[in-house]
Formats: structure tokens, C-alpha cells, sequence
């Protein structure tokens, strides 16, 4: 039909239904489905009339079997890569539609088990619903109010800094909410109107907003890279066995050499820099169109805040110099071994070199195809380590079963191996506590230096008594006992540097926001908990610090959360230093004790969590804050139902493995990958970033995710380009929530003039990730991931 194979038509009736389906004015989550089932009746139509034919390759004929013999991969045999190969005619439907509704009902209760109501991502999901709570609980308690007002008296005296302030507070509320549509509106309504009133270009101050707004599309934590990081994590361990299945490979671990997984734990930490490297491009872009253009983006010199005049040599000083010494200190001493660990052992010297061996035992064709990945030195490397011994003799396939054979040392002697003088838990605290003693004394820096510095006496008799004292095989009681007095005497210093610190405004304001963002980030990207966990420590965070401001609002006191706080700093502690486990045959004293106290501290800081949630609900904000949440998660939920729906029907007739063939028929990995990104960046310009991500991912996915991209890489380039759906017109969500808030004299057509400058530094980012990838896997290479 119209000289079209009978799956490129059955492709094009599924685009044109969806489109309509989207434009018809329907609510998205119910178009994409309903857009699924209309084009497979009208496939199912065509197809029943003999209209739709599908050109297949003859796999009986004499030429199939001649490509096969020569060592070409059956699923490498297509019609993109051997157009000369003998055709036959078959429907699009090989059984009929009718074994196709059946085998798309199977697949529907199946995939809805998998990814909806249970299975391996159903934890992982759970952190939308949290990471949602925590944005929408923290956009009700006003905190963008007062980072906005705070940042523009910090930024607003350079050129564009009402712009640059923006940026900065876009990108703190990314890292704390992650939702595009409260960020972007609280902005507008804030910051718009004061930047007009100072003689800001209307075209400036709609596409800055809109475009910082954007930024918790990738700056973690990020529901973009959670919901694309559960996808993703299936993708690549599939795409990676078939791979290895046509390298002639048993597995994936085996050609490979390591496991094909990624985390969205390791995706958060990929996409710190991308993200960082965005908002400086943003501030950038700002304070360059300032000095190009002083008269459409002035120097504006807010209200004094009523805070002392700090030199400059000073600021640089305590806010700048003695943080970067201290923090450089304590990487320098871990570079050479004097911080780390202090519980290392034998096994710990040979897992670096066990993770790197290859298999040895496989077929020829999986040699030369390992070969060719990892290089000969490393297979010689592999056969050598594995004759000495170092490894057992491993199976074509793993077996989950069997125990890791590892060189024993002596009872007594195996955990002194490799123990750094300082342990990094003790080099953390004291890092924390002196950037609290240098910020207040920069803060107030006339006031007496007496109380910082017995503090910092404090903090380096800790270190003292850490190298002298402490060591391996020192208890954790005794750890606590020997750090006590240090340590008293360092938060001594600390309580009186608190005092000042709180009466500084920005600090004020900043702190505990940023808290909480250490704790939901930390526990992440160091490795503590997956995203889950610290979603749900980041929505009781955010509840809590609500029900703060608003006691504060109200002059109550909230001293019950405070301490709710700190028992739950004291749980966590004891949680890392002590074995909480008291159902062992054998419980000692100290392990009483720890219990004992984490237990207590653990049912006040819930009881500070039963309270906060308490002092919001008789406020009515508890309830706005559920009602939000519950309309966001349903809808992304509702959508990815709709969209597996969508994607089923596309593969029922075959569109999805002819796409799939002709992505694969490139020879260049770069260009496959180039074309699936423009084809998600004109995507961008009409769907959402939910609907991108759910129906043309998991197509196009076994491609790019097969291949030698690292999955990190491929996956953080999706997401900033996914970013841009937000910006782009005409249905850039982001425009449409800041249009719904701007004033009548901003008209949408200053919006859409705003946000090409942004658009192009969108591009202009993705092309510094595919030039220097590095950027993407630097943080995760660090940590370990």
C-alpha cells in the first residue's frame, strides 16, 4: 500500500492516532491508551482486508542458509543489511489479530505485575511517590520565598543578578523538589514581577525561570532519572545478554567481565556534574547578556538585611580558603592511605583484581570475541592470575549458589592489614564540625575567636586519639569512650559557632534546606541506602521542617523537632559504628546498650514525625500536600499503564523489532545513537517527557543499550535531552505553567523569544557530554559505582 511495507504503515497509524489522541484535548494518561487500542482496530481492519503485508525475509531459502554458514548471527540477518535476500509475503499479524489480542492481554497482566504492582522496580517506583511528597510538602512551606529573597540581596549588585539568583535558587530547589511545574510556578509568581519592575528584558526574566525550572529534570534527585534509571536498568541486562549471546558468549558476566546492572543510585551520582554544568551555563548565559545589555538586565541593590559588613579578604578567607584547605586535607590524606578504613582485611587486597579477571574457561568464538573487547594483555593477564590460583576455575554460566573461595589470613592479624590511621568516619565528623567553626567565624568575624578555638583544639585531639588510640580491633564502645571528651569539647566550640551562624539570614534561610539535601543525596550517592529509603527519609524531612516554619509563623515553639533531629543523627550513628542485631546466640553488653539507645531515639524521632504531620494537618496544609501527591503519582502512574498498552500494540504487529533492524543496520554506534537523539529531541517538541520515556525508550532501548556506550552515559544524554521537552514550544510544559502566572504585559510570545537562548545551551550542553563523556562518569568512577 502507497509502496510501503505493511509495518510502516501500521508504524504510521500509531504515530497519527497518538498525535490525535494528544491533541484531541483528552487527558494524556487516557489518550495514550485509547490511541493503542483504536490503531490496533484499525490495523486489525486493514489487516483482515489484506491490505497490510509484510515483506519478511525467506529464512527457508538457499541464500538465508548460505549467510548463516558463514558465522553471521540470525538476528544480525535483515532486510536493512541484505535487501538482496529472497522475500515472502506474510501478514503483520503471523497468527491473526485474534491470537494477537490474546497474546496482548498475556502480556499486559504480565508487564503490569512487573513494572506497576510488583516485581524487582516496584521498590524503586515508590521513590517517585516520596521524592513527589518531599517537593510539593517543601514548595508549601514557602522556602523558595526566602531563598529567592535572600539570593537576590547576595547576587542582585552584580550585572543580571536578579538572573543569576534565579539560577541559583532553580538549582536549589531542584535538588530538594525535583518538580518542574511547582518550581517553575512559585518562581514565576516571586521573581517575575520584581525583575520586571527593576528594568529586566521581559524575554530574560521568562526564559531564566523557565529554564532553571527545568533543572530538576536532572539535578538529583530527579523523577526523570528514577522512572528512565528502572527502565534503563532492564534494558541494558537484556540488550547486554543478547550482545553477549551473539559474541558467542554464555552470559553477559562472562564477556563482559562484570555484572550488566545500573542503579538509579549510580545514575544520581552521574548526574551531579551534567546538572552543576547546566545551572553554571544558565548563570553564565545571564550575567554575559547583562554586560552585553546593562539597560535590559541592571544592577538592582535591594533592602538591607540588617547584617555586618564582612570585608572582602575576610569572605575569601573563612568562606572560601580554610573550606577548601580542610576538605583538600582530608582527600589528600586518603589519597596516600592516611584516612580510610580501619577494618580492612586480606580479602579486601584481592577484590579490586578478582572483578577485573575475565573467564578463561569458554568457547573459541567467545575468546576472540572477549579478546577483541578487553584486549589480549588482558586475557593473558586472566589466564596467568587464574593459573597461580587467585580464582577457582569458574563455570561458563554463574551460579548464585556457589561460595567465593578468598585467601585467609590469621584471626588475629587479618584486620590490621591496610588500616588507614584516621577512619573516614572520623575524618567526616571533624570535616563537618571545622566548616561549621571557619562559616561563623567568617560570618562574625569581630566577635571573640575564643570559643572557635577550643573547638578546633577539640576536633584535633580527636585526630590524636584516633591515630595513637584507636585502631582495628578497638571496640566500638571503646571508640565512643576515647572520642568523648575530643569531641565534647569540639561541639562545645560548635554550640557557640550555631549561635552565631543562626543570626545571619542567609545561613538561616539556606541551612536547613540544604540538610536535608545533604542527608537524601548523601545516603544516595555515598553508597548508604538506594533512592527509596532516602526518599522517605527526604519526605519526612521536608514534613518536618514544614511543620518547623510553620510553628515558627505561628511563635510556637519547635523544639520537639529539633530533638526529633538530633535523635535521629544519634540513631544513624549508632545505626553505622554498633551491630544493632540483638537475635544472635551471642549478645554482648555494649550491643545492649546501642540497641537500647538507637531503640529510644528511633521512637522519638518518630513520635517528632507523628507531631510535625499533627501541627500541618490542623494547619490544612497536610491535607493540600496529600491531595497534590496523590494527583501527581496517579497521573505518572496512569500514563505508564496507558503507554505499556501503546507499546504492546506496536509490538504485536512487529514495529518494534523493524525499528529495532533498522537502527541496527548502521555499522557506527555513534550514528544510531545521534538518531535516536534527534529523534527524542523533535519528539520533545509535542510529547511530554513521560510519554517519551514509557513508548519510544523501550523501543529504541535494546539498541542503544546494547552496545559499548557506558549505560550511565547513554542514559544521563537521554535525560538532558528529555529536559528539553520542558522548553521546547509549542507544548513545552514549562512554558505553560509559567504563562498561567505571569503578568498581562508578558505576552507568550516573550516567552517563547526567552527560551530559544536556553534551548540552544540545552544542545550546547549535550554536545560537551558527547565530547567529554567524562563529565558523566567522573563522580561515579570516584565513588566507586
Amino acid at each position: 500500500m502507497f509502496g510501503l511495507d505493511g509495518v510502516e504503515i501500521g508504524l504510521l497509524i500509531v504515530l497519527i492516532t497518538l498525535f490525535a489522541g494528544i491533541l484531541s484535548g483528552f487527558p494524556v494518561a487516557f489518550a495514550i491508551a485509547g490511541a493503542g487500542m483504536i490503531s490496533f482496530g484499525i490495523i486489525a481492519a486493514l489487516d483482515s482486508a489484506g491490505l497490510l503485508i509484510h515483506q519478511a525475509i525467506d529464512t527457508g531459502s538457499q541464500a538465508y542458509r548460505d549467510i548463516l554458514a558463514t558465522g553471521v548471527h540470525r538476528n544480525d540477518v535483515t532486510i536493512f543489511k541484505y535487501p538482496d535476500l529472497p522475500r515472502v509475503a506474510e501478514s503483520v499479524f503471523p497468527g491473526g489479530w485474534e491470537m494477537a489480542i490474546d497474546r496482548n492481554l498475556s502480556f499486559v497482566v504480565n508487564r503490569m505485575n512487573d513494572r506497576v504492582f510488583a516485581g524487582q522496580s516496584i521498590e524503586t517506583l515508590l521513590a517517585v511517590l516520596m521524592f513527589v511528597m518531599m517537593g510539593i510538602t517543601l514548595e508549601r512551606s514557602k522556602i523558595a520565598e526566602d531563598l529567592l529573597t535572600t539570593m537576590a540581596r547576595v547576587f542582585g549588585p552584580l550585572p543580571g543578578g536578579l538572573a543569576v539568583s534565579v539560577v541559583v535558587v532553580g538549582a536549589f530547589l531542584a535538588a530538594s523538589t525535583g518538580i518542574v511545574g511547582a518550581t517553575v510556578v512559585t518562581m514565576g509568581l516571586l521573581s517575575l514581577p520584581t525583575m520586571l519592575r527593576n528594568g529586566y528584558s521581559p524575554e530574560l526574566s521568562t526564559g531564566v525561570i523557565a529554564a532553571s525550572g527545568t533543572l530538576g529534570q536532572i539535578i538529583p534527585p530527579s523523577i526523570v532519572i528514577v522512572l528512565l534509571g528502572t527502565l534503563a536498568g532492564d534494558l541494558y541486562s537484556t540488550a547486554q545478554e543478547a550482545r553477549a549471546q551473539s559474541a558467542g558468549c554464555s552470559d553477559a558476566l562472562t564477556y563482559l567481565g562484570r555484572p550488566a546492572v545500573v542503579s538509579v543510585g549510580t545514575l544520581f551520582q552521574a548526574a551531579m556534574l551534567p546538572g552543576i554544568m547546566l545551572a553554571a551555563l544558565y548563570a553564565g548565559y545571564a550575567f554575559c547578556y547583562a554586560l552585553l545589555n546593562p539597560s535590559r538586565a541592571p544592577s538592582v541593590t535591594l533592602d538591607d538585611s540588617g547584617q555586618g559588613v564582612i570585608t572582602r579578604g575576610e569572605a575569601m578567607t573563612w568562606f572560601v580558603v580554610a573550606p577548601v584547605l580542610v576538605i583538600g586535607a582530608v582527600i589528600a590524606m586518603a589519597q596516600f592511605d592516611i584516612v580510610g578504613s580501619q577494618r580492612a582485611s586480606l580479602s579486601d587486597t584481592g577484590s579490586a583484581e578478582r572483578t577485573t579477571m575475565l573467564r578463561t574457561n569458554v568457547s573459541e568464538q567467545c575468546q576472540a570475541s572477549m579478546i577483541e573487547l578487553h584486549g589480549q594483555e588482558a586475557w593473558d593477564e586472566s589466564v596467568r592470575l587464574r593459573a597461580a590460583g587467585v580464582e577457582p576455575e569458574p563455570e561458563p554460566a554463574p551460579d548464585p549458589n556457589a561460595a567465593e573461595t578468598e585467601v585467609e589470613a590469621p584471626e588475629d592479624t587479618r584486620p590490621i592489614l591496610n588500616a588507614a590511621p584516621i577512619g573516614s568516619g572520623v575524618a567526616t565528623i571533624v570535616v563537618l564540625l571545622a566548616l561549621v567553626l571557619t562559616t561563623a567565624r567568617g560570618v562574625a568575624p569581630m566577635r571573640s575567636a575564643t570559643p572557635l578555638i577550643v573547638g578546633g583544639v577539640g576536633l584535633a585531639l580527636a585526630l590524636l586519639v584516633d591515630i595513637a588510640l584507636i585502631g582495628p580491633l578497638t571496640s566500638s564502645s571503646g571508640t565512643v569512650l576515647m572520642l568523648a571528651i575530643p569531641l565534647g569539647i569540639a561541639l562545645w566550640g560548635c554550640w557557640h559557632a550555631a549561635g552565631r551562624l543562626a543570626q545571619n539570614e542567609l545561613i538561616r534561610v539556606v541551612f536547613p534546606p540544604l540538610v536535608l539535601i545533604i542527608a537524601v543525596l548523601g545516603s544516595i550517592l555515598g553508597g548508604i541506602t538506594n533512592p527509596t529509603p532516602a526518599a522517605a527519609l527526604g519526605a519526612a524531612g521536608a514534613i518536618m521542617l514544614a511543620a518547623f516554619r510553620k510553628l515558627k509563623d505561628e511563635g510556637g515553639s519547635g523544639r520537639i523537632i529539633i530533638m526529633s533531629t538530633f535523635a535521629l543523627v544519634i540513631m544513624i550513628l549508632l545505626g553505622i559504628n554498633f551491630d544493632l542485631r540483638i537475635n544472635q546466640a551471642v549478645v554482648t553488653l555494649e550491643t545492649w546498650v546501642a540497641y537500647i539507645v538507637a531503640y529510644g531515639a528511633y521512637m522519638f524521632a518518630f513520635f517528632g514525625l507523628l507531631y510535625a504531620c499533627w501541627v500541618l494537618f490542623r494547619s490544612k496544609v497536610l491535607t493540600q500536600v496529600v491531595r497534590e501527591t496523590a494527583k501527581v503519582t496517579s497521573m505518572v502512574f496512569t500514563i505508564l499503564i496507558g503507554s505499556q498498552l501503546l507499546n504492546l500494540v506496536v509490538i504485536s504487529f512487529g514495529g518494534e523489532h523493524y525499528i529495532q533492524q533498522w537502527l541496527q543496520s548502521f555499522d557506527n554506534e555513534f550514528t544510531v545513537f545521534l538518531i535516536v537523539m534527534l529523534v527524542l529531541f523533535v519528539l520533545g517538541f509535542v510529547l511530554d517527557f513521560l510519554e517519551i520515556i514509557y513508548i519510544v525508550i523501550p523501543i529504541v532501548g535494546p539498541v542503544i543499550y546494547g552496545g559499548t556506550f557506558d549505560p550511565k552515559w547513554v542514559t544521563i544524554m537521554i535525560t538532558v535531552n528529555l529536559q528539553t521537552s520542558f522548553l521546547t514550544p509549542p507544548f513545552g510544559f514549562a512554558l505553560f505553567y509559567l504563562r498561567g502566572v505571569a503578568p498581562k504585559e508578558v505576552t507568550t510570545g516573550h516567552i517563547y523569544r526567552g527560551i530559544i537562548p536556553f534551548v540552544i545551551i540545552q544542545v550546547v550542553a549535550l554536545a560537551l557530554l558527547w565530547l567529554v563523556p567524562g563529565i558523566v562518569t567522573l563522580v561515579p568512577d570516584l565513588l566507586g559505582s
